[in-house]
Formats: C-alpha cells, sequence, structure tokens
C-alpha cells in the first residue's frame, strides 16, 4: 500500500505552506535543529514522524548544505533533502548578528531539546554552547553529533559517513573476498549514529520528566561505527582473530551468503544451524551434501567453507531465481532475492508495511515519494505524520511570532537587516 497524504495538505492559499497539526507520542515536545546533512537530520525526522514540533534552524545563505545535493531535484529542491527532513519547521537566522543570537536563545528557553552537528567547540564560541544554554533553560536535552567527540585527538576534523565507516573499521571488512575495500550503498554510519543520538535524548527526556534537569550527550560517528562491529570486534579483541571481506558471506556461520542462479540474478541464503542446514540441502536436492561428515556441524563448514560454497553455487546455478523461490517457499529457511530498487518498492510485504509515503508539496506543487516510517503503533493516533519538507526559511515569520516575541513589524525590520530569511 502506498500512504497517500495530499489530503491533510492546506489547499495553495496564503496559509498552503503551514504544517498540518501534529499528533503522536511526542505531541507538545519541542526540539531545536541546528543539524545539517544525514545524521541528526535523520534523528530529528523521526521526532517529527513521532509528533514533537521540531524547528530547523538554517542559515539564510543556502540552509542545509543537502537542499544542493543534486540531481535529483523536485523542482528546485534536492530529493536527498527531502528524504529526512518530513515534519520540520525551517526558521532560517543568522546567528552570527547579535539579533539572531537573541532569537535563538529566545527559543532555546521555550524548547525541550537542542540538537546540533557543528565542530566541537564552534558552538560555545559563539555563546550556544550547553553551559550557556543551560543557564537559560535548565532542563534542556542537548545533544551533540560529531565526527570523534568533543575532546581527544581527532576532535577538531569533520565528521563524514565515509571516513569514519574507514577508520572504525568497516570499509575493510566490505566487499568481494580478494577484491579492492567497498563503501556500505547507504550512509550506515549516519544513519545508525542519528539512532542512537534519538534514543539517548529519549533517556534524558525520561530523566528530565523525574528531576527537571536536563543532559548534555555526545554522540559521534566514530564510536558509533566501532560499537557497529559488534561480533567481528569481538572476534579480534578475545581471539585475535583480523576481519577479512568476505563479500555477503558469513564469519561464522556458513553457508550463510549470496548465490548466482541460472539467469544471472542473485538469492541470499542461509543455514543458521545444522538442522536448517540438512534441511535446506534436501529441499535443492544434494542430499549428500548435507549427510558429509565435512558438513555436518558448523564448525565443519567453516573449516571447508570453499569447498561447501563451490559445491551449492554449482547446484544453484542450475534453476532461475524464480524457481529456487519458488521452491523455498514455506521451507522455514532464511532465504531472499536481492532485490534493485524498483523490485525493493514492489514487494508486497513492503507496500504492506506503507512503506511507500506520498505527500503533496505545495511549495513545488508536486507529489513527492520518502520511505514510510518504520515504526507502527497500535494507537492509530501515535503514527507518523506527514508534512512535507520545508523550503527555507518557511516557517520564520510563524515561528518568530509563535515563540520569540516577535510581531510583524519586528520580523519586517529582521528581514530587511538579513538577520532573519522568510
Amino acid at each position: 500500500m502506498i500512504v497517500h497524504y495530499s489530503t491533510l495538505i492546506f489547499p495553495c492559499d496564503e496559509n498552503s505552506l503551514n504544517m498540518t497539526p501534529m499528533q503522536g507520542v511526542l505531541k507538545g515536545v519541542r526540539v531545536l535543529d541546528m543539524t545539517r546533512i544525514l545524521a541528526g537530520p535523520f534523528a530529528t525526522m523521526i521526532f517529527g514522524d513521532m509528533g514533537a514540533d521540531v524547528i530547523k534552524i538554517e542559515s539564510p545563505q543556502g540552509g542545509d548544505d543537502t537542499r544542493f545535493w543534486g540531481p535529483p531535484f523536485i523542482g528546485t529542491e534536492s530529493v536527498y533533502f527531502m528524504s529526512v527532513n518530513r515534519n520540520k519547521r525551517s526558521v532560517a537566522i543568522n546567528m552570527k548578528q547579535p539579533q539572531g543570537l537573541e532569537i535563538l536563545h529566545r527559543l532555546v528557553k521555550k524548547s525541550d531539546i537542542f540538537v546540533e552537528n557543528f565542530l566541537p567547540g564552534k558552538l560555545d564560541a559563539m555563546g550556544m554552547g550547553y553551559k550557556e544554554l543551560k543557564k537559560l533553560n535548565k532542563g534542556l536535552v542537548y545533544c551533540s553529533i560529531s565526527g570523534f567527540g568533543p575532546d581527544g585527538p581527532l576532535a577538531d576534523r569533520a565528521g563524514y559517513d565515509v571516513i569514519a565507516s574507514s577508520m572504525g573499521g568497516l570499509v575493510n571488512i566490505t566487499g568481494p573476498q580478494n577484491g579492492n575495500p567497498c563503501k556500505v550503498g547507504v550512509a550506515v554510519t549516519d544513519i545508525t549514529t542519528g539512532l542512537l543520538a534519538h534514543g539517548a535524548i529519549l533517556a534524558a527526556l525520561r530523566q528530565k520528566e523525574l528531576t527537571g534537569v536536563g543532559d548534555k550527550i555526545d554522540c559521534d560517528l566514530l564510536s558509533s561505527q566501532v560499537a557497529m562491529l559488534t561480533h567481528v570486534a569481538a572476534n579480534y579483541l578475545n581471539s585475535n582473530i583480523e576481519a577479512s571481506r568476505l563479500g555477503t558471506a558469513h564469519p561464522n556461520i556458513v553457508p550463510y551468503q549470496a548465490f548466482k542462479t541460472k539467469d544471472g540474478l542473485f538469492l541470499t541464503i542461509g543455514g543458521g544451524n545444522n538442522k536448517q542446514f540438512k534441511f535446506l540441502c534436501n529441499v535443492i536436492g544434494c542430499q549428500s551434501l548435507g549427510e558429509n561428515p565435512k558438513f555436518l556441524n558448523n564448525e565443519d563448514r567453516l573449516a571447508n567453507r570453499e569447498e561447501l560454497i563451490a559445491a551449492l553455487s554449482k547446484k544453484l546455478e542450475e534453476k532461475t531465481r524464480v524457481e529456487w523461490l519458488n521452491l523455498l517457499e514455506g521451507s522455514g529457511i532464511p532465504y531472499g532475492p536481492i532485490n534493485n530498487m524498483k523490485e525493493t518498492f514492489s514487494n508486497p510485504q513492503v507496500l504492506h508495511n506503507n512503506m511507500i509515503m506520498e505527500m503533496e508539496h505545495p511549495g513545488i506543487n508536486q507529489t513527492i515519494r520518502v520511505p514510510g516510517t518504520p515504526v507502527k503503533y497500535s494507537n492509530k493516533e501515535s503514527n507518523s505524520n506527514s508534512n512535507p519538507p520545508p523550503m527555507l526559511g518557511q516557517h520564520t515569520r510563524e515561528v518568530l511570532k509563535e515563540l520569540a516575541d516577535c510581531n510583524d513589524a519586528d520580523i519586517d525590520r529582521l528581514v530587511n537587516e538579513k538577520v532573519v530569511l522568510e
């Protein structure tokens, strides 16, 4: 199913760029979002999906860098930006000007959460560090997302997903066995850091409810990536086993990888335990492999990986992918096709899970489609909101009047003096 939200958007009149009322488990929580690119915006988008009022603070000189990351563009808007910035209000403020800083301080006083991803120390120097802001709002939960942490030998370096995933070991273990290291197709280090930040903020928000006092949270890409190594790291730390590239294969389980089929398409199959492996051999018609002493136990299969994978690969090239899928259906064996984007978004389960979200974007007068939220609540009113990603400065006047004690004349003056953009 594709969830279409056009009925939730006001018609294109003077109110056409306003957000629809928010609902959800975090309704009433306000997030001041001073992040750009991916890790921070992904975290704050989840807050917006859950009903929080997310105010995205952007520079009047172009805003979030990803607004220009394209093609593809839809109208004037970057598809990349639109993928992680729904359910937010955009306010464009020049924080280098004293009046801009004063407006931000007013917004801080009325916010629950503050998220930023500037270089460590930069906001402190501008009067927007935690020590300064907690004087204005002792209950503020302040989260900093950086590349390498707030201090230490690499703290001053800018953080980028591919650099952190390289230095944190992921790129080294990704790619074909005898090939070069590869970047993962999606910026998983950024996204994981955003998820960890989101969880940490919620925990601090709970603590604030109990004590009335906020907290300072630090998340960084490198630490997130190292934590993600889990069993691969444990193999090294406890057994001194250096990780290597295995393509789609698993370092501790055999078979557990992709196989090429007769028509050149790929299928991923796992034999997670001895029973599954023997059943797999029976299903695909090579019972002798399941009875071979060299493959009876996972330890044996690891020791004889190359011989077993060669035999399975030869067998699986006898039929097309769809033929194998039909044979494996209902078997209880872990399996699935390697899908491209078209196949992914036409998958019946993906459609059933409402993982395509359509929204009318009145700012560009077009329909946009983005991945839906993967989290569902039994209480329907708690489920995801659906406001399209904002235009730069789209909500400046609205937010300043609502939260910064500004009237129209004040805002007109601020616009003329290039303190804000609307």
